[in-house]
């Protein structure tokens, strides 16, 4: 695990930008990368579409959904569309929108992963995935005390989330887990706890810690906000 800390603006998206440009190029072709949602990744999506990058050869896919239609200002899918996506010739997967079933829609959704990403010792493995952490400690749409923590089979699924009383999509431990890299893009003060605690407390439970069991190459971007609560200076 690789810890950097970068000053937020045009310094954060670009050092972000060249993570994954240099992952994907490395990756070969084809290659895959795990969008997240939020605000934090756009302006490294704007930016990473100025790099030399063989988009004819990458899939796109989103980590996590909200159930909502995909022209709703919430979707990640519509914003991933239009940071990046629209923008490069790249294949892209939005989550499909079932307004009569989220568990439906998220069994479809693996299935197309099931197609586009690479197996590894029998197992599907993601090239690239970028995530966040709430200042819950959850990652993706893995909320802490929530059903899909405990899922052990199934790659992408629905649940309800009783704290914002909403369903949502989720990429699950058993994908993520089989990553070859993880970038985690995370910037203000509001998150500096969580990121304290994931990082230096052995004995933290929050979701975004448990990504942590995996093989993957893990690299953590932060803002110099994120960071201000870290008692050891990151190597």
């Amino acid at each position: 695990m690789m810890v950097r800390i970068a000053t937020e603006g045009r310094e954060f998206a670009a050092e972000a930008a060249d993570t994954v440009s240099r992952w994907l190029a490395e990756a070969g072709a084809p290659a895959n990368l795990a969008l997240a949602g939020g605000s934090t990744p756009v302006p490294m999506y704007r930016e990473l579409r100025t790099r030399d990058v063989d988009w004819k050869n990458v899939v796109l896919w989103v980590g996590d959904e909200r159930w909502v239609p995909p022209d709703h200002e919430d979707n990640n899918g519509r914003m991933a569309r239009d940071a990046l996506a629209d923008h490069v010739p790249a294949t892209f997967l939005p989550v499909p929108y079932d307004p009569t079933s989220p568990d439906k829609a998220a069994a479809d959704y693996e299935a197309q992963l099931r197609d586009a990403l690479p197996e590894r010792n029998g197992r599907l493995s993601p090239d690239i995935v970028l995530l966040g952490i709430g200042d819950d400690g959850h990652t993706l749409s893995l909320f802490p005390e929530t059903a899909a923590l405990e899922e052990t089979e199934r790659l992408y699924v629905a649940h309800r989330v009783p704290k914002l009383d909403e369903w949502r999509l989720t990429a699950t431990f058993p994908l993520i887990h089989e990553a070859r890299h993880i970038l985690f893009l995370v910037s203000g003060e509001g998150k500096a706890a969580a990121v304290a605690r994931i990082l230096e407390q052995t004995d933290a439970t929050d979701p975004a810690k448990r990504v942590l069991d995996g093989d993957a190459e893990v690299v953590w971007l932060l803002d110099e906000g994120a960071a201000s609560n870290l008692k050891r200076t990151p190597v």
